[in-house]
Formats: structure tokens, C-alpha cells, sequence
């Protein structure tokens, strides 16, 4: 086994206990304490508690490594640990199965680790650099049936410019795109990642929501693009993503030309 497969496995057990309790949560979400901390963006008693869960088993299966969360913070640096507990927690307090559970590892800008759990379907997803994609711990080949239906996710942020969102929107319908959104970056990725997507495109979203599933796309083959940008009210270096099908990513090029920087 290679330190990158032993690295991979250690993340997947952390993620499979952490998909346990979740769904304990989900069972019991409409009893748990819930707040919303901005426009459609909520966190939950479950995400602070899977939060701390995976903090605890990252710093005993890797002692000394830096750990970022999206709900108790922290400091990254060259290379870290970056979790979502729950990212589509929207999602995940209406009772739809569309959230999942995200660990990724970043070494200078670049995620090269990502475990993506999907807890109501009962699938862990997993990928590190040369591993290729895994389920639940098997190789898994990217399918693309029927490859004339295209289909590409489009994710949001509370800050996105709403103009600009629909024009991209418009754009990939007119080019003959059906177009999804999950509310649910990591699922939108996994999806990409197994061809029931030709990608996902996302112009404004943050680390934590796109470190794991980026490197299971990269890993099933697609081609994955990730920049810096400056959102709509000024804020600087935020995280966007484009991963796709070359087919896709052509024709997402002339409608959102900062993906050839990516």
C-alpha cells in the first residue's frame, strides 16, 4: 500500500463513523438545534457535532496536521485538512437525501485527498493522487450512459451575483444543456464524478465545500479547474470550480472565460 492509498484509508474510516452519526441526526432532524447564520445558509447541531468528531479522529490518525472546518474555523497553511460536516444542510433539514459529508487534504492550493460520503444512499467516495476512484472502498470507472443527454450542475452562493448566475444559466441551456442544481457542492461533484453529470461549474464557493469532491472528479478522469476570483461585493480570493468533460468545459469557456485561467 502507498502512503498516499494508507493516507486515503485512515480519511475513509474517519468519514464512515462520521456518516453514522449523521444519520442519527437525520432521523432526529426536525428535534436538533438549527440557526441560520446567513441568506438560506443554515448549520445545525448535527454539523458542529460531525464537525468535531472528524477533528478528533484527524488529530489522533494524523498527529501534528493542521485542521480547517467550515463551522469551528482554524488555521490552514501550506498543507491541511478541510472539512464540510454537512454541506447542503438546507437539504439535509427538509429531509431530502442530497447532503453529504466532506474531508479533503489541500497541499499548496491544490486538494490531492477528498472523501465525499453520501449517508441516506450508504456510499463513501474516495480518491487521492494516482488511487483512482473508489465506493465504499472498490474501484469505481466513470460512466457516461447516454452520452448525448448532456447534463451539467450549476452550484450557488448566497453571494452570487444573481445576473451574472442567470446569464451563465441561459448560455448553457442555449448551448443545449440540461442544467441541475443540488444545493449541494460535494453531491454535485460525486454525480460528476460517476457520469450522471458532465460536471459542475460553481463561480463562487469556498474550500471546504470543494476540496473533497474535486479530487474524486479529478481521479475519475475529468478535467478540474480551480481559481481565485473577487466576488460581487469586493471580497477577494474566492475559491470558483469547473469540473468537467472536455465537451463541457468548451462550452462553458465561451460563456465564463475565466475557466481557461483555472
Amino acid at each position: 500500500m502507498t502512503e498516499a492509498e494508507n493516507r486515503l484509508a485512515r480519511a475513509t474510516g474517519i468519514v464512515e463513523e462520521a456518516l453514522h452519526e449523521a444519520m442519527t441526526f437525520f432521523a432526529a432532524r426536525e428535534t436538533i438545534a438549527t440557526r441560520e447564520k446567513g441568506f438560506q445558509d443554515f448549520v445545525s447541531e448535527a454539523d458542529t457535532s460531525i464537525e468535531t468528531l472528524i477533528r478528533k479522529r484527524l488529530a489522533a490518525a494524523f498527529p501534528g496536521e493542521a485542521i480547517v472546518g467550515e463551522e469551528l474555523g482554524g488555521a490552514g497553511g501550506n498543507a491541511y485538512w478541510i472539512i464540510d460536516p454537512i454541506d447542503g444542510t438546507a437539504n439535509f433539514l427538509r429531509g431530502s437525501p442530497l447532503w453529504g459529508i466532506s474531508l479533503g487534504h489541500v497541499t499548496d492550493g491544490r486538494p490531492d485527498l477528498g472523501v465525499v460520503a453520501l449517508p441516506v444512499f450508504g456510499e463513501v467516495y474516495g480518491a487521492a493522487e494516482g488511487t483512482g476512484l473508489l465506493r465504499n472502498g472498490a474501484p469505481l470507472a466513470r460512466g457516461a450512459p447516454l452520452s448525448d443527454v448532456r447534463v451539467v450542475s450549476l452550484g450557488d452562493s448566497a453571494k452570487d451575483d444573481i445576473a451574472e448566475i442567470g446569464a451563465l444559466h441561459t448560455g448553457l441551456r442555449e448551448a443545449g444543456w440540461v442544467v441541475e442544481a443540488l444545493h449541494t457542492t460535494s453531491v454535485s461533484l460525486v454525480f460528476a464524478a460517476r457520469g450522471i453529470f458532465d460536471g459542475h461549474l460553481q463561480k463562487l464557493t469556498t474550500m471546504w465545500d470543494i476540496a473533497g469532491g474535486a479530487v474524486l472528479a479529478r481521479e475519475a478522469g475529468l478535467d478540474v479547474r480551480i481559481g481565485l476570483r473577487t466576488g460581487p461585493d469586493g471580497e477577494t480570493d474566492i475559491p470558483w470550480i469547473a469540473a468537467g468533460t472536455a465537451s463541457l468545459l468548451e462550452a462553458t469557456a465561451a460563456l465564463w472565460p475565466e475557466v481557461t485561467e483555472g
